[in-house]
């Protein structure tokens, strides 16, 4: 495991405003302090290179929070420095999350000038009242302005959508994923609504505000999705991202087949080989003390655990079994210590083979399409 190459996640903690249905860690302030973030996240990843050695470095990824909302010369910065600590791959993909406001939108030729080559725009939604729903700060029509603006610049481009929204038919989601699809490049991430503990939509979900569409509203509008992109030549190549072939998101593929990454800025994760353990790492979630630690210690990191055999299988399954591709057996044994028998729970296993939810080769362990439409579930009960 000492040979893992490395992806990079930098968080920018805040935002103009916190979206109703969000659970990630952003935060609003009336003036964001710059200089301060920008000189923290520079430090932290000089002090996470020194202990890590000159990693190959496969991927770099701006994520929130708003990273549209740091200066450009602080993105150059760190992508300046990634480079030079780490020995980035010839095919570096570098992405940065961005929301089409006008004010961000009018960075992005800057972003582009500071060496980012994917982004990734949070779209949610391509009609003005299903996006004040949703509480987004940017219009249908500035979204596509954003998006021509996007498709000018970067050589890979992305956006998200929300669906399964309150009331939404599958007549209205078929009409809004073909524009969607007509308005895309090589890659959509798309998800279902789903009610978070914690968000406004929590609270109001609790009142009886709004409904969500049932189980088999909500199945018959994955299957549509499924079908459109399919038509569009896109892949369902993990349960809400598609893509052209050769056009996946190599920073969450890294996620999602175990391997390593470091995580800096306030709340970031990571999974890191040390040795040959393999060390979970987090820092303080609230940007101010993590950039006090920062200041004084070099790092905001407040736990590193390293992960039992039978804690990384779990969450090598959990994680590798969203992706069409699957698991690698070899590696999963490789990277967890242990046989996928010893992981799972056997009459599970085979009851998911029989009704064909799973599929098992020498090599791969695999989620069919009927699979992943339940994963949820069947994970809870498959995993031990």
């Amino acid at each position: 495991m000492q040979n893992e190459p490395l992806a990079l996640y930098i968080h920018w903690p805040f935002c103009l405003a916190k979206c109703p249905y969000c659970d990630f860690n952003s935060h609003v302030r009336d003036s964001i302090p710059q200089a301060r973030f920008a000189k923290a996240l520079r430090a932290e990843l000089a002090h996470d290179a020194a202990r890590l050695g000159r990693r190959k470095l496969t991927s770099i990824f701006f994520g929130g929070g708003t990273p549209s909302l740091m200066a450009p010369e602080t993105v150059a910065a760190l992508i300046e420095d990634a480079t030079t600590l780490f020995d980035p791959a010839p095919d570096l993909e570098i992405t940065l999350e961005a929301n089409p406001t006008s004010v961000e939108a009018e960075r992005l030729h800057q972003f582009r000038q500071a060496g980012v080559n994917r982004v990734s725009l949070g779209i949610q939604a391509l009609n003005d009242r299903a996006l004040s729903f949703l509480g987004r700060e940017h219009s249908a029509a500035q979204a596509r302005t954003a998006l021509e603006t996007a498709r000018s610049l970067f050589p890979r481009l992305t956006f998200d959508l929300i669906y399964a929204r309150p009331e939404q038919t599958i007549t209205a989601w078929r009409e809004e994923l073909t524009t969607a699809l007509q308005l895309a490049d090589d890659h959509l991430s798309l998800y279902q609504l789903t009610i978070e503990p914690g968000t406004r939509f929590e609270a109001l979900y609790r009142k009886g505000s709004f409904t969500l569409p049932d189980n088999d509203t909500a199945a018959a509008l994955y299957d549509t999705t499924a079908e459109l992109t399919q038509t569009h030549g896109m892949n369902a190549y993990e349960v809400s991202n598609y893509a052209r072939p050769g056009s996946e998101s190599q920073h969450n593929l890294t996620y999602w087949r175990y391997a390593d990454y470091l995580g800096i800025g306030p709340g970031a994760h990571g999974r890191l080989s040390l040795g040959n353990t393999l060390t979970a790492t987090r820092r303080h979630r609230a940007p101010e003390p993590w950039a006090e630690r920062v200041e004084k210690t070099g790092t905001g990191q407040t736990s590193a655990e390293e992960l039992a055999p039978h804690e990384r299988a779990q969450e090598m399954l959990l994680m590798g079994l969203r992706v069409q591709e699957g698991i690698n057996l070899h590696r999963f044994y490789t990277r967890t210590g242990l046989p996928l028998d010893n992981a799972v729970d056997q009459t599970v296993l085979a009851q998911a083979l029989d009704e064909g939810y799973l599929t098992r080769t020498t090599d791969t362990l695999r989620a069919t399409a009927e699979g992943r439409l339940r994963l949820e579930a069947l994970l809870a009960a498959l995993v031990l």
